[in-house]
């Protein structure tokens, strides 16, 4: 290219850059109060579970209605991913098998995702007792807690999963 041609260029980019600074004025800042549904993210730690409880008893009836379609009954099998199952397939010389019981590091993460993004037909629909219970019903096909086990914001993020030890922290401080 010409240098005649690339001062064209850079003439034309300082001609629009007023217009590109303009366009980040468009809207208002956001208010605490409309950022609130959206700011539903619950880490490892729990500390943002919300109020409610769930057995997994009381999560069958619920996975029957809003999860079987997809993940099949049990979590064994459907359209969707398999979320039960697979204990163990990490390890060398086996096909890994990434379910909720064999993969996933925390409970919590169960919860987040369930809640924000399930069922696939209406995503946020379920109640906070029916996502603890969800959760709970599936953990407990995975061996982690029993069918009577109450899951709420105390005793979730106690759930000790069997691949929590299997990941490696990675530093986000760059200081």
């Amino acid at each position: 290219m010409s240098t005649h041609k690339r001062l064209g260029l850079i003439a034309v980019w300082f001609a629009l850059l007023p217009s590109l600074t303009q366009a980040q004025q468009f809207g208002q800042p956001i208010s605490p109060a409309d950022v609130a549904p959206w700011d539903i993210s619950i880490g490892p730690d729990g500390a943002t579970l919300p109020p409610g409880h769930g057995t997994a008893a009381q999560g069958e009836a619920v996975y029957a209605a809003k999860c079987a379609a997809c993940h099949g009954e049990k979590g064994t099998g459907g359209p969707a991913d398999v979320l039960a199952g697979g204990r163990g397939s990490l390890t060398t010389g086996k096909t890994p098998s990434k379910t909720v019981g064999s993969y996933w590091p925390y409970a919590t993460t169960l919860f987040d995702y369930v809640r924000r993004a399930m069922p696939f037909t209406a995503p946020k629909s379920m109640t906070d007792d029916e996502v603890y219970a969800v959760s709970a019903y599936i953990l407990n096909l995975n061996g982690i807690v029993g069918i009577d086990d109450v899951l709420d914001a105390q005793s979730l993020p106690r759930v000790s999963m069997p691949n929590r030890n299997g990941f490696v922290r990675f530093p986000r401080d760059p200081g």
